[in-house]
């Protein structure tokens, strides 16, 4: 009896596990939501620098990550033909320093302890398959010390600006988030 439970429960487990497994390659946690039967192609314009202080690489590296992003996170084919299926295209639209924590010294006055530094895009899908256009705005902000200059703390947070804010876009533009 024993050995009939076992031979039983061993079948269980094994069926469970191959089940497991073969579901691996169906699940993601990339929730990506294109269907690949309609939308094959798309093209990727130039993310303008617009804001009122302009960071001299900030529109081509933000750019740059985007189209990398979606070529290596999609299956869709990058043109520059305007009859692409998604037409992506936008601007900075906004960089913007303000304080974000304030220290206080017992018998001085208050200072600014951290500053915060706040990217904000706007985007615009046109996609040519629905006749359709959809318009995202995307912002993160980013803190560092009061101490540091303007141009320090780019120099320390730029690849993090890059990296959060593209993630940002694609989210808006490809995920059911």
């Amino acid at each position: 009896m024993i050995k009939f439970l076992l031979k039983k429960s061993t079948v269980f487990f094994v069926s469970i596990a191959a089940v497991l497994l073969a579901s691996c390659g169906v699940y993601t946690f990339k929730d990506i939501s294109i269907d690949y039967s309609k939308i094959k192609t798309v093209k990727i314009g130039f993310l303008e620098n617009r804001a009122s202080y302009k960071n001299p690489q900030l529109s081509s590296r933000l750019t740059d990550q985007l189209q990398q992003k979606i070529s290596s996170q999609t299956k869709l084919t990058r043109t520059n033909n305007d009859d692409a299926n998604l037409q992506i295209s936008g601007y900075i639209s906004s960089y913007s320093i303000s304080t974000a924590g304030i220290s206080s010294q017992p018998g001085s006055r208050q200072q600014a302890a951290t500053n915060r530094l706040t990217v904000g895009v706007h985007i615009n899908v046109l996609n040519n398959v629905e006749n359709k256009t959809d318009q995202y705005d995307v912002s993160r902000a980013f803190d560092f010390s009061a101490g540091l200059t303007l141009q320090q703390a780019e120099s320390q947070l730029l690849d993090d600006i890059i990296k959060n804010v593209t993630d940002e876009i694609f989210n808006k533009i490809f995920s059911n988030w």
